[in-house]
This record gives C-alpha cells, sequence and structure tokens, in this order.
C-alpha cells in the first residue's frame, strides 16, 4: 500500500477571534479544534504527521504532545509556505500527503480516507476535497471540464457571474502526491495582492504539467466549516454536539432533550442509558447500561456504573460502582471511588474518599480523605475534619460502622468495625471495633430558668 502522510497548518494567529487563546487551541464541545482534526488522521494508516505551528508554538506542542512532529512557520507567508516548511522531513519520500487546515474540527476520519481512496482510484497527483453549497459565497469554486476532472479553483473575487453559480466549493482540504507536492511548491509564486504563497496554486501548476486532477465531493458540507470567528466557533459547537447526540441516541442511549444535552467527543455511553435535560457529559467518561443521568448534571472523567443514578449532581475524575445513588446535589471530587449500591444523597460532598459495597452518606455531610467500608451509615452532617491548616490527614471507618448525626471525625482517626458514634460527637481518638463511643458535653437542665429571665426583663 502506498505510504501516506499528513500535514496540519496550525501556524496562523487567528486574529478575528479577538482572544488571547491560540485559535486551534479554542474548544469544540471541550476538546481543542486542532486536537479534533490530528485525532481523526491517526484513524488513518499514516507514517508521519506532521503539524505546522507559528504563533503560540509551544501551546499547541503541549497539547499535541507526541501525537505529531512539529515544523515552525516564523513567519506567515501562505498556506503554501506553510507546507514547505515540511519539506526537509517529506520532499524527498514517496506516497501521498494529506494537507488539513488545524481549525476544521468537523472533518471526520472517514471523509480523508474516502478521499485518499478516490485519490488512489484516479491516480491522480492531486485531489480536492470538494463540498456542495447552498450558499456558497465566499468560497473558492471548483471548476471541472468536461471529462469531470477539475480545471481549476476559483476564488469568489476572481469568478466570473458564471463561475459564482457554481456550488461545488473548495473545503481547503488536499492530498497530494507527496513528490509532486514539494517539487511545486518550488514553482508557487507570491505575485498577488497578499504577497503570500498559496497551496491551490499548486494546482495550477500540475495541471499545466497535465497532470491528473480529481476531486472528491463529501456528502456533508458541514465538515468544510472553517473556524475563524467566534460565530463560527458557536457554529462548530452546535454540530459537533448535534452529530454526538445522534450517534448516542442511534446506539440505544435516550436523550430526552438533545439541545439541552452537551456529550464530549471522548465519552462512552452504553444502551438504555437516559440523560435528562441540562447535562454535561465530558472527557473519557464511561456511562455504563441503564444508567440515569440528570437533569442538570455535569460529569468530567468518570465511570459510572450499570443502572448509577446521578441527578442534579456533578463528579469529576472518579470510579462510580453499579446501582448507585447519588443526589440531588451532591458532590463527587477528583479521586473518589463509590463501590456497587452505595448512596451518597442530597447535599453531601465527597472528596479523595472510597466508600465500600452499601454504604451510605444520606445528607448534608462532608466526607474528605477517607476510607469508608462496606454498609456504613454516615448520619446527617457528619464532617470528616481532615485539615489542621498545612496537611490532609486520613480519616477510616470500618465495615459495617454506625456515625451519628452532627459528628466530628477529627483525623487522623480510626472507627472500627461495627462501632458506633453518638449524635453529636467529635471523635478525636481512635474507636474500638464494636464500641460505643459519646464525646460531647453532659446535658444540665436548670429548671425555671426562662421563668426568671422573663422577670428580670420586666423590671
Amino acid at each position: 500500500m502506498t505510504n501516506r502522510y499528513a500535514v496540519v497548518l496550525a501556524a496562523g494567529q487567528g486574529t478575528r477571534m479577538k482572544s488571547k487563546l491560540y485559535k486551534v487551541l479554542h474548544p469544540v464541545c471541550g476538546k481543542p479544534m486542532v486536537q479534533h482534526v490530528v485525532d481523526q488522521l491517526n484513524t488513518l494508516d499514516l507514517k508521519e504527521l506532521i503539524t505546522v505551528v507559528g504563533f503560540g508554538a509551544e501551546k499547541v506542542q503541549d497539547q499535541l504532545g507526541k501525537d505529531s512532529h512539529y515544523v515552525i512557520q516564523k513567519e506567515q507567508l501562505g498556506t503554501g509556505h506553510a507546507v514547505l516548511q515540511a519539506e526537509d522531513i517529506l520532499a524527498d519520500k514517496e506516497g501521498t500527503t494529506v494537507v488539513v487546515c488545524g481549525d476544521t474540527p468537523l472533518l471526520t476520519g472517514e471523509t480523508m480516507q474516502q478521499l485518499l481512496d478516490h485519490h488512489d482510484s484516479e491516480k491522480a497527483k492531486a485531489t480536492i476535497l470538494t463540498a456542495h453549497a447552498e450558499d456558497p459565497s465566499g468560497y473558492g469554486r471548483v471548476i471541472r471540464g468536461g471529462n469531470g476532472q477539475v480545471e481549476r479553483i476559483v476564488e469568489q473575487k476572481d469568478a466570473s457571474d458564471e463561475e459564482q453559480a457554481i456550488q461545488e466549493i473548495n473545503t481547503g482540504t488536499y492530498c497530494f502526491d507527496n513528490q509532486a507536492l514539494f517539487q511545486a511548491l518550488q514553482n508557487v509564486s507570491n505575485d498577488n495582492v497578499q504577497g503570500e504563497y498559496y497551496l491551490p496554486d499548486v494546482i495550477e501548476i500540475l495541471k499545466k504539467q497535465s497532470e491528473t486532477i480529481s476531486a472528491y465531493q463529501t456528502p456533508d458540507f458541514s465538515e468544510s466549516l472553517g473556524v475563524n470567528d467566534r460565530v463560527a466557533l458557536s457554529k462548530a459547537e452546535t454540530l459537533m454536539k448535534q452529530r454526538t447526540n445522534e450517534k448516542h441516541m442511534r446506539a440505544g442511549v435516550t436523550i430526552v432533550d438533545p439541545a439541552n444535552t452537551y456529550i464530549g467527543p471522548d465519552v462512552t455511553i452504553g444502551q438504555d442509558v437516559t440523560i435528562h435535560p441540562g447535562c454535561v457529559l465530558e472527557g473519557e467518561t464511561t456511562v455504563e447500561d441503564d444508567a440515569v443521568i440528570g437533569p442538570h448534571s455535569t460529569i468530567s472523567g468518570c465511570s459510572i456504573g450499570q443502572a448509577t443514578v446521578l441527578k442534579q449532581s456533578v463528579a469529576t475524575s472518579s470510579r462510580i460502582g453499579a446501582r448507585v445513588q447519588i443526589g440531588p446535589f451532591a458532590h463527587i471530587r477528583p479521586q473518589s471511588s463509590l463501590e456497587d449500591d452505595v448512596k451518597v444523597g442530597n447535599f453531601v460532598e465527597v472528596k479523595k474518599a472510597s466508600f465500600g459495597k452499601g454504604s451510605k452518606a444520606s445528607h448534608l455531610s462532608y466526607i474528605g480523605d477517607a476510607e469508608v467500608g462496606s454498609g456504613v451509615n454516615i448520619g446527617c452532617g457528619t464532617i470528616t475534619v481532615n485539615y489542621d491548616g498545612q496537611n490532609k490527614f486520613l480519616t477510616t471507618i470500618e465495615d459495617d460502622a454506625f456515625i451519628g448525626c452532627n459528628s466530628n471525625l477529627v483525623a487522623p482517626v480510626t472507627v472500627g468495625k461495627g462501632a458506633y458514634v453518638a449524635a453529636g460527637s467529635t471523635i478525636n481518638e481512635d474507636v474500638p471495633a464494636e464500641a460505643l463511643s459519646i464525646a460531647r458535653s453532659r446535658q444540665t437542665n436548670k429548671e425555671g430558668y426562662a421563668t426568671k429571665m422573663k422577670s428580670i426583663k420586666k423590671d
């Protein structure tokens, strides 16, 4: 099979975004645009992937890491000049090179594979990814000859009235015979109003050499969307959200209100899951079969077990087992682990804590830096006092312990297996297994005190 390479153009500043954040790092559905592009390219069988960086180079490299090699375009002298920066790496290699813009987050690996397959079947030197636009205003038009081959690309400002009526547009994604590409780039001129070297000029150069130029038209115009400002970013977000939600619904997920449900591209959801309105699922989140999420819940980077219910709550970077009940208004903070059949009720915050099977904290508690065994009951208002102003300390509650309401467990401390802590206690020493610990002031009743106070006030 022909060797395949890719060049991602990600060196432009993106001034129209009016942002301190480098353009291709703006997120779409929680993931930077350029990461979407690279992730899709990595579904192809590529020998080499090169990202051309310029403004914000270090931040782009930090984002993509080892997913790509990098070359720097020190001066922004056009798309042809940008591709030329990869010359030292690619110029002498045989094969096919895909050139993609880093601000096209909706472009799919499937479409790029079809583009490559079409390029190979046509034995073309260059193939343009095109799309049908109902309103082609602003796009370069693809002019085909009588045999269906591409004659040239004409920009809007240079097109005749007849050419402006053409609805097949250039998306800015191409594949080339690699050596032909870099040879033609040597002949690209900057004799134009902008004084830049344009990649589409390679098409005209190859055509003059009587080489075969082809085009593959994607059936989905939305994939061609390039993001240059916040309006286009919003459109990309809407289209990506719609695509993602439809994929999950067709796979057996019930999304009650897709227009108000936000699911990231790396989220995995099982069958017969129900997602209510106002939910955000992001990061590498996994939701297993029959779970119920929402309404109005945010889950980031969590695994959610089968038949778990999480409503009106927030969970981050944690593992949640099967048949767990969470919420309403609970907060599961990072590095928490809830085993099967746990209950975390309303206004309970869990941070860096583990709950064994069947344990419950039903309401109004803070459980942080704790190891909670199985079958534990944590009463309303319980706090693990884990911080002394400088360091965090661990609270251990062993299996089948019972913590009474409004208890403070001052860490480091252990409540033994089957032990009881009386309501209102402040525990700062270990409680032995099967013991009852009472740590509260003794009650004193002063008879007639209220009557006495009332008489003093009258005087």
